[in-house]
């Protein structure tokens, strides 16, 4: 609905939520779990396996902890040295 209407989503989502209309949060496919478990698991943060799939990092994080995984703290990643 942005897009049609050239507003910002979060614009859309002011105006659902003041008529009381429920809001689909969207979500990562089910297909698409695992790969993001893998992702995940491997080291990419939660912003880019987001990014990956089109998705949001609290998108990400919601589908990890349905899924059991442990999410790792906030905050920049430790530089590996070689």
């Amino acid at each position: 609905m942005g897009e049609r209407f050239s507003v910002h989503r979060r614009t859309v989502a002011a105006h659902l939520v003041r008529r009381s209309i429920p809001i689909r949060r969207r979500g990562l496919d089910e297909s698409d779990v695992t790969e993001a478990v893998e992702l995940y698991e491997g080291g990419s943060t939660l912003i880019e396996v987001g990014l990956r799939f089109g998705v949001s990092q609290q998108a990400v994080r919601r589908a990890l902890d349905v899924e059991g995984v442990t999410t790792r703290p906030g905050g920049r990643r430790a530089r590996v040295s070689a």
